[in-house]
């Protein structure tokens, strides 16, 4: 068997789903727009530059689904997978995905925006394993804050090993594995792999790529 795990944002996806989701919430009146949105592309410039803080990040990102309730919010995101989410999931990503699970492939989202956002979207691309950044319930709703690893930068690795320790693997239970990302802030996950490959990636990781000789491919 072997293992493909995928990043999300700006690889399958044309676009970046957790800022996607922000300018939405903007435009559907769910947040004050003008210092909502002023943030979002604050933040979304400090992820692209490699300079994220992510604790900050999450408590801005996470509260808006605090203050929300559950059954508003599925109904945004219902209208948020038919608005944004359809038009940027890239007919190439989606038979790239298809590939690796009809060759038997065991197949995985892993993703720093969190799963609320997510998990439709792996559902749509036709992933059964998401591993996201988990927003914290406490009785059925969301508090705005985050529970376990993030799955960012390093925490993707923890993240991965701890769910193939869930189900008794490791990565020494797959003959090749593949991950496929756009991002600098995926580096420590590309080095696990056998086969990492920068999708359409930034120039950080497109350097870093051309130096270790790693496949670049475009999905766009």
């Amino acid at each position: 068997m072997n293992l493909a795990l995928f990043d999300l944002d700006n690889t399958l996806l044309e676009g970046d789903s957790d800022h996607a989701w922000g300018e939405f919430l903007c435009e559907r009146g769910a947040v004050d727009r003008v210092e909502y949105e002023a943030r979002n592309n604050e933040f979304f410039a400090h992820y692209k530059a490699g300079t994220l803080d992510n604790a900050a990040f999450l408590e801005f990102v996470l509260a808006p689904l605090a203050r929300i309730s559950r059954a508003a919010l599925d109904a945004l995101h219902a209208d948020f997978m038919h608005t944004y989410v359809r038009a940027m999931m890239l007919p190439h990503g989606e038979a790239l995905v298809r590939k690796h699970v009809e060759a038997g492939d065991l197949v995985a989202i892993v993703t720093a925006t969190n799963a609320f956002v997510t998990a439709p979207i792996a559902r749509a691309f036709g992933v059964q394993h998401l591993i996201a950044t988990i927003p914290e319930q406490v009785n059925g709703r969301f508090t705005g804050k985050h529970r376990g690893t993030p799955a960012f930068r390093n925490g993707k690795v923890t993240r991965v090993e701890d769910w193939l320790e869930s189900m008794a693997l490791n990565w020494q239970s797959f003959a090749q594995s593949w991950f496929y990302s756009d991002s600098l802030n995926d580096l420590p996950l590309l080095q696990h792999v056998t086969h990492p490959v920068a999708v359409d990636p930034d120039p950080t990781l497109r350097l870093h790529a051309e130096a270790a000789g790693w496949p670049i491919v475009s999905l766009r």
